[in-house]
């Protein structure tokens, strides 16, 4: 009941606000256009009498002064002006109705406005000796000569407090303020040329939200409300900010009884509840029900159980297969890679072997000859050769089999050694500059020797590819170590990218159609293999020009790595 009665209490002062605020902005918008009303009649004032010809002459030094002094004092009785002023272009007053005839600053933002052509208006408080305050909008018009060279200016003032001693007697509290937050008209005079940002004796308050509505707090206000609703209009003409501040009492009030008529019908319907719920009979009618609904919801979970049972296994069964296939995809694609190496591996192994049977022949003859230290010479290179075959050989087998087992740490260098000493002979043939600067120690990641290996030869495969028609042809191969991961980049010097967004989809390929390389899955099997590694595979175009490849790889466990 409680719960139920703050909520009821919560809309109702919700609406309660709306309502005010509804009725608040037309009080504001009203009080506003009674302050603009008075004040811009006088900037009015100020507009005709620049076209006043009295005051013309006067200012060209061929009018009456004397005629001009008339003219601005019954034009200042009849407005109710506190001052009516004619001034040169030096800000010297010419004629005025003030008894005291001061000169007008000419720097001032009426007056500097008006001396440029256009509309001044400002306002200022001028303290007395006595400490007296008075409130002054100021308002100035140029007045132009003959020729429609600017003269001088009318400056025309008017007191505020005119206009506040016939403020209606039971407003709400409004005030205006200027942009540093003091206050220069208000219905209330304990509220004038206070300081709000400054905190000069502007009553304390706090301010909270509701909904769209800021609600105040005050303290210590005797002429204001405990809580008030506060909204705001902004007068740029004026330079002010209208502000009003509504007593939210009433819609308190209605609040409070609309919740406590609300908590009255949720007990009573409570009551009602309570006691239909007593009757057994119905209580044993439920029970029944609700067992009966128990032991059909089982039975449907059962089934459900078991849909989802075989659901399972059916998917188990799909990633199984999908898997194999994924395997089978990854084999066909290194057989693809050896086959199209297969003229570099032939080139490669093919130069060892003739020089192994020159070194031989040359063998031969340096023993016939009796010099056994240049045929011993003869005979290491061969054996290096040969060692430099089997590692290719090495190489090729690792890279053909089928590698089904678990992930381990493999040094990620090594790895691109081997890569490299397969493809070698493709860069030469394209005519390829490698950059490749190893770490001077194994670099170990997770992931498996042979797929790591894979993912580098495509890599570089299409590097080589993509820079077919490239004037300057290099790869650039680093390894960067991070705490968190290790990272491979692969650049070349081609076209760069066409489609990022596309370059690791399945059959996606920028190669000519019918060529015997391209079928566009090279790319989307790394992408494979470096993800089943953990890792994450990025392409995108270097700033200079390129293509970047990033193979970003989990580093190998402390344990192994120590």
């Amino acid at each position: 009941m409680a719960g139920f009665g703050a909520g009821v209490w919560s809309f109702a002062f919700r609406d309660g606000l709306d309502r005010l605020s509804e009725r608040g902005e037309a009080d504001l918008s009203l009080a506003a256009d009674r302050l603009s009303g008075h004040l811009l009649r006088y900037r009015e004032l100020a507009v005709v009498l620049a076209r006043h010809p009295v005051l013309r002459a006067v200012l060209t030094a061929s009018g009456d002064v004397e005629a001009g002094q008339k003219l601005v004092v019954s034009m200042a009785d009849i407005s109710g002006a506190d001052a009516v002023s004619l001034v040169d272009l030096e800000g010297a007053v010419i004629v005025t109705s003030a008894a005291k005839r001061d000169a007008e600053n000419a720097n001032s933002l009426p007056l500097s406005r008006a001396l440029q052509g256009a509309l001044g208006t400002g306002h200022q408080v001028i303290t007395a000796p006595n400490g007296a305050t008075k409130r002054i909008f100021s308002f100035a018009a140029p007045v132009l000569d003959a020729q429609g060279q600017i003269a001088g200016a009318v400056v025309t003032k008017a007191n505020v407090l005119d206009i506040e001693e016939n403020w209606p007697g039971r407003a709400p509290a409004v005030l205006f303020s200027d942009a540093t937050g003091r206050v220069l008209v208000s219905d209330r005079s304990e509220l004038v040329l206070t300081d709000r940002s400054m905190g000069e004796r502007f009553p304390e308050y706090q301010e909270r939200r509701i909904n769209t509505h800021v609600v105040w707090t005050l303290h210590d206000a005797p002429f204001l409300p405990d809580r008030a609703l506060y909204l705001h209009q902004s007068l740029p003409v004026l330079g002010l900010q209208a502000e009003i501040l509504l007593d939210t009492d009433a819609a308190e009030r209605s609040a409070y009884l609309q919740a406590a008529a609300a908590a009255a019908l949720f007990l009573v319907f409570g009551a009602l509840m309570f006691l239909i719920v007593q009757y057994s009979r119905v209580l044993r009618l439920r029970l029944a029900a609700e067992a009966e609904t128990n032991e059909l919801l089982e039975q449907r979970v059962a089934e459900r159980t078991q849909e989802l049972q075989r659901e399972v296994k059916e998917r188990r069964d799909a990633e199984m297969a999908l898997k194999k296939a994924q395997n089978e995809l990854v084999q066909a694609g290194k057989l693809s890679a050896l086959g199209q190496m297969s003229a570099g591996i032939s080139h490669e192994l093919n130069q060892p072997l003739m020089a192994i049977r020159s070194f031989a022949e040359n063998g031969t003859m340096l023993i016939d000859k009796e010099k056994p230290d240049v045929a011993r010479e003869n005979l290491s290179r061969i054996s290096d050769l040969a060692r430099r075959m089997g590692r290719i050989i090495k190489n090729l087998r690792a890279f053909a089999r089928q590698e089904t087992g678990p992930m381990t740490d493999v040094d990620l260098v090594q790895a691109v050694n081997a890569a490299l000493e397969m493809t070698a002979e493709t860069m030469t043939r394209c005519g390829v500059t490698l950059d490749w600067q190893p770490p001077g120690v194994p670099v170990m990641v997770r992931g498996g020797e042979v797929r790591l290996t894979q993912v580098v030869v495509n890599l570089i495969s299409n590097a080589s590819d993509a820079m077919d028609n490239a004037a300057a042809k290099r790869i650039e191969v680093r390894i960067n170590t991070g705490e968190d991961a290790v990272e491979l980049t692969v650049r070349d010097t081609g076209p760069g990218i066409v489609d990022p967004e596309r370059v690791f989809e399945p059959f996606y390929t920028t190669k000519a159609v019918g060529a015997a390389e391209g079928m566009g899955l090279g790319l989307s099997i790394s992408y494979g293999l470096v993800q089943s590694f953990g890792g994450a595979i990025q392409g995108h175009n270097h700033p200079e020009g390129g293509a970047v490849f990033t193979v970003g790889l989990l580093p190998a466990s402390l344990e192994v790595a120590a």
